[in-house]
């Protein structure tokens, strides 16, 4: 298991049954690997050993948990390769400024060093904004390549079947032509994407033109070999400064009708070619090859003009990673800044696939290929950055991993750049078991600012037997400085007793997102044979935060207990999460031990699926959907609208990533195109791009009506402030949706959304109905809507019995308590927030409300602590815009000014806090009038 650091102590006949000890390869980035494919006859062995083993009481758990329990003296959690300010809303205050007043040159620059500190917060709607505020601000070619590659590599435009690498789908940050265009146009992002004008932006010459400008009189000729090549005399020497030398001044030539070329490494075809440019000023017509002759010529003879011709020319010829490597060498070698620019888009717009070309990687990875890109200004922080994130989350124990970190921390030029290539690089040496190494980037990282690094070399000084020394280092960070989860957690490594014990529970109440402590406290249960403790123990953060290593936890204790239903339940829900996920210390396919479970486990036919689908989904169990859905794409991959019901589940236990991975999934198994469409249109509305999202619906509707198309369009429609005449439009397009056939489950929610449409509009009898139908087909979320009628019909108890109603049928009720609170007395409120915290400490709610309590009690220092505990762990927008607020009403401007300038760092257009960020800002000019 991930962090589970598990050793060869458990080595033995059943383990080799598990895992044969022949299994090393060497993948094709260079790094060791073990595979643990599991043959069919193992499969079976085991299986009919499971079933020998039922009347034996344990037998099972034995036989499937070859391993053993995972033990605490094995347990670490990573350390993690992100920028960790230990001032996060200071550091995102500083950025906010700094943005604002540097020049525009720079902003593109500020931009990326916003992404890396937001990495840490692992947000990526933050993380696309970040890089699209980049490219929108970059000015250079190179710049340019590198951001549109990667923006179309977070969208994972690679999964999806019959896409071109070069593909933009419009959207014109992204397009391939306007990244090859220079210079800074801050109405770019509105412009119409290049790949999709009628006409070309460079219009061709009419062959009628050339034919005519070749008739004109010549009175030079240039001899290559014995062939004359027939030229006029003024244009080839407004070619360049050393040609009118040549041709008019004191040089022999100028008097010399015939001219002898022939020792100057150009070919007949290719002075015609100069000839031709010469009269037209075009290459178009000529052959790639006869350009390139052309743009080695220009560059000796300083023909600016030509070069730029002949480089622009071969850039748009470039269309594939075979052109991208055999061009880049001639560029690289002629300076062409526009033909390396268009190899290296290519090459980048093929990532991650191109990582596996060691051709590829040739032109990045060694020291001789920097300088070589260096020399033509293609080398840069950015490339290395973009290139060493897709290393790492392809492998980050490769040796292409490890010297695409080199090559940043070369290129690395301010503090935060040397840093985050230092710790990176410290992170995958790390992993690499490279300690000593390890040791000193981590060291060095620390030395150019970055504290977390410390971390990182406290435990390198573990690993390397100085337990002590690591634990002074820990030590002296939390004595040092304002102290944060991560510092008790580390800590806690190189403590023993109660004192350990004492760190981890510090930890949690300091930062309750890390789920480390829970995994150590929930194995250490286990280890006191109280398994069940250990099962609610890891609950505790499975109920907010689905971590694929905590699920994998929970199995191995749900499998020692022998609920095998259950386990198997985990195990799905996981591998949903990550296909590719490898159990047992990354030694046994999900897959394989799946197959396992089933001999214990009676399973259903695919109707049987559907019911349990249907029971889970309306007890509110994602993880247990999650599951079934599972179970039911492995009788039917192909099916879409399961892909899409499990992107609905993965959205709403916020994990985005997999959920666009099941989304693009669901797109590329559709069978026909009005439902590709709305997959497509999904897919575009959660990275932002609402107008897309809902011509795809239209355009769905025009093919055929489907429920789908009508719901996408409502719901992109009603994601918007909604005036009567288009909430009325709303409500028209979810009857219509209402009419199309479909499922219990989407009609549950097609009801709801259109109750909270006609609460909107003050419609509470039409919005009573549709709850209350909604609640007929087992829509239990509905319970909600139906509560805030009551509540807005001045009948608070019923309104408050109503949610009660859906937090008792609810799994996962946090939100339910939270909202309940609105419809009860003071003291109830603050034990239902308390409870939503409890199972869900990411509510921001809870903490607004207990901090406007002690605000309303004059209680305003206790009220902003009350903030900031929670903004320690998650800045977020509202909590930082919140705490402004009080400490404008404090006179405390300073920090009001740095809350309102953190917020807007992670959203810019926030109108209500640019308005409280221009009042503080001016009462801190003007103390005199407050």
């Amino acid at each position: 298991m991930r962090g589970l650091k598990l050793i060869e102590r458990f080595k033995g006949t059943q383990v080799h049954a598990l895992n044969p000890p022949d299994t090393t390869v060497v993948n094709s980035t260079g790094s060791s690997s073990t595979s643990s494919k599991l043959g069919n006859h193992t499969v079976k062995f085991i299986g009919s050993k499971l079933k020998s083993n039922k009347a034996c009481s344990g037998s099972g758990a034995k036989t499937l948990l070859p391993f053993g329990l995972p033990r605490t003296d094995l347990l670490e959690p990573p350390i993690e390769p992100h920028l960790k300010s230990i001032q996060l809303v200071e550091t995102l205050s500083n950025l906010y400024r700094r943005f604002e007043t540097c020049s525009e040159s720079e902003k593109s620059l500020v931009c990326i060093e916003q992404y890396s500190v937001l990495s840490s917060l692992g947000d990526p709607k933050l993380l696309r904004r970040c890089l699209r505020a980049a490219r929108q601000h970059a000015f250079d070619l190179h710049s340019k390549v590198v951001l549109s590659a990667w923006l179309r590599y977070e969208r994972r435009e690679d999964e999806l079947d019959g896409v071109s690498p070069m593909d933009c789908s419009r959207f014109v940050l992204e397009c391939p032509k306007a990244a090859l265009v220079s210079g800074y146009d801050p109405n770019s992002i509105y412009d119409h994407c290049k790949c999709y004008q009628e006409r070309s932006e460079f219009t061709q010459v009419s062959k009628g033109d050339e034919f005519l400008a070749l008739e004109e009189d010549s009175d030079i000729c240039f001899r290559v070999g014995n062939e004359d090549i027939n030229c006029i005399r003024f244009k080839i020497a407004a070619l360049s400064t050393p040609f009118k030398a040549m041709l008019y001044g004191s040089f022999t030539e100028s008097k010399s009708y015939r001219i002898d070329f022939s020792q100057n490494d150009i070919s007949v075809e290719g002075m015609r070619g100069v000839d031709l440019y010469s009269r037209t000023r075009r290459v178009d017509s000529l052959s790639p090859k006869i350009v390139l002759e052309l743009l080695s010529f220009a560059n000796r003879f300083c023909c600016e003009d030509m070069k730029s011709a002949c480089d622009i020319h071969l850039a748009s010829l470039v269309s594939c990673i075979e052109d991208a490597l055999d061009l880049i060498e001639y560029g690289l070698e002629e300076r062409a800044n526009a033909l390396i620019a268009s190899c290296l888009q290519v090459l980048l717009r093929e990532l991650p696939s191109s990582l596996y070309n060691p051709k590829v990687m040739k032109i990045f990875c060694s020291v001789e290929a920097r300088e070589r890109l260096g020399s033509a200004g293609h080398a840069s922080f950015l490339l290395y950055y973009f290139l060493s994130q897709v290393a790492m989350e392809d492998s980050m124990v490769s040796n292409a991993t490890v010297m695409l970190l080199e090559r940043l921390g070369e290129c690395a030029t301010e503090k935060w750049q040397k840093a985050l290539a230092l710790h990176q690089l410290g992170c995958v040496l790390l992993e690499r078991k490279e300690y000593e190494s390890a040791q000193c980037c981590f060291e060095a990282a620390s030395e150019a600012g970055h504290v977390y690094s410390l971390a990182g070399m406290a435990r390198c000084r573990y690993k390397q037997g100085q337990q002590y020394s690591a634990y002074r280092l820990t030590s002296s960070l939390i004595s040092e400085y304002k102290a944060v989860g991560w510092m008790y957690q580390e800590r806690s490594l190189y403590n023993v007793g109660k004192d350990k014990i004492a760190d981890l529970e510090t930890a949690t109440e300091l930062d309750p997102t890390l789920p480390f402590p829970y995994k150590y406290r929930a194995v250490s249960k286990a280890e006191e044979r109280q398994t069940r403790a250990a099962i609610l123990e890891i609950d505790r953060i499975i109920g907010f935060k689905l971590v694929p290593d905590c699920l994998e936890l929970r199995a191995w204790f749900l499998m020692a207990i022998e609920d095998y239903g259950s386990a198997l339940r985990d195990i799905r829900a996981l591998l949903t999460l990550d296909p590719s996920y490898k159990l047992f210390n990354e030694q046994v396919r999900g897959d394989i031990l799946i197959e396992l479970l089933n001999y214990k486990v009676q399973l259903g036919s695919q109707a049987d699926c559907w019911m349990q689908l249907y029971d889970r989904w309306s007890s509110v169990d994602d993880i247990g959907s999650l599951a079934v859905i599972h179970q039911m794409l492995v009788n039917d991959p192909g099916n879409s609208l399961l892909r899409f019901r499990q992107s609905l589940l993965l959205l709403r236990l916020n994990c985005q990533k997999a959920a666009m991975r099941c989304l693009r999934l669901a797109r590329n198994h559709s069978s026909s195109e009005h439902e590709k469409l709305v997959y497509e249109g999904w897919i575009l509305y959660d990275i932002g791009h609402r107008e897309e999202a809902l011509a795809r619906a239209e355009k769905s509707i025009s093919i055929q009506r489907s429920f789908e198309a009508f719901f996408l369009k409502s719901y992109t429609l009603a994601d918007s402030s909604l005036d009567p005449e288009s909430s009325s439009y709303v409500i028209q397009l979810l009857l219509e949706a209402l009419r199309c056939p479909s499922d219990g489950l989407r009609k549950g929610q097609a009801l709801n959304n259109l109750g909270t449409i006609y609460v909107d509009c003050g419609k509470l009898d039409q919005a009573a109905t549709c709850y209350t139908n909604a609640l007929e087909i087992k829509h239990t979320r509905a319970h909600q809507g139906l509560a805030r009628v009551y509540y807005l019909r001045n009948q608070r108890k019923a309104a408050y019995d109503e949610m009660s109603k859906l937090i008792e049928k609810a799994h996962n009720n946090a939100s339910a308590y939270e909202k309940r609170s609105e419809y009860c007395d003071r003291e109830t409120a603050k034990n239902d927030l308390n409870m939503a915290t409890k199972l869900d400490p990411l509510r921001t709610y809870p903490y607004r409300y207990r901090a406007a309590v002690l605000m309303d009690d004059q209680k305003e220092t206790e009220a902003v602590e009350e903030l900031s505990k929670a903004i320690a762990f998650k800045p977020d927008l509202q909590m930082l815009h919140l705490r402004a607020a009080f400490y404008e009403s404090m006179g405390d401007m300073k920090s009001a000014l740095c809350d309102c300038e953190a917020a807007l760092c992670l959203e810019p257009n926030h109108m209500d806090t640019l308005d409280l960020y221009n009042r503080a800002r001016d009462r801190a000019i003007n103390p005199q009038e407050m």
